[in-house]
């Protein structure tokens, strides 16, 4: 077995990795043909990320002219700590307000510490930004993985 199979997360691991880390870097392609790199708060879906940001946002104008991305979410500060998902997705662009709201709820949920629902003023408060954003689903199209834990010190 090569190197690189031998660091390859599992589904499983993939996902508890996804679960743990709070931010993924979106990389979309700019209007002079620069990356563009964005971080985003995210929620996992059936195995998929979603995020929302706002309507306006340069990342969202990216996504409308090439739907095309990368997502990175990666944890560790030492070499032998690194692990991380990287996805080449093509990206939904969701603007029904109340889609957008549920997933500005569930946002709110995995990301405010200490409540467990949203209702009254945050509720309020999330129905409002809605139309103002824009849900995201990230359709993914190639997946990489790597845990340098794996390796057992050895690189």
């Amino acid at each position: 077995m090569n190197r690189r199979d031998q660091i390859k997360l599992s589904p499983a691991e993939q996902l508890e990795l996804l679960d743990a880390e709070r931010i993924v870097v979106c990389t979309t392609n700019g209007p002079r043909g620069w990356p563009h790199s964005m971080p985003l708060w995210y929620t996992v879906r059936d195995g998929e990320l979603w995020a929302w940001t706002f309507a306006k946002s340069q990342k969202v104008r990216n996504l409308e002219r090439d739907p095309r991305c990368t997502l990175l979410v990666e944890a560790g500060v030492d070499y032998g700590e690194l692990r991380g998902v990287q996805i080449e997705a093509e990206a939904e662009l969701i603007r029904d307000a109340d889609r957008v709201y549920e997933l500005g709820a569930e946002l709110a949920l995995r990301y405010a510490e200490g409540i467990d629902s949203i209702e009254g003023d945050a509720a309020a408060a999330l129905r409002a930004q809605a139309p103002k954003r824009v849900a995201i689903h990230f359709h993914p199209v190639r997946v990489a993985t790597w845990d340098h834990r794996k390796l057992g010190g050895t690189y």
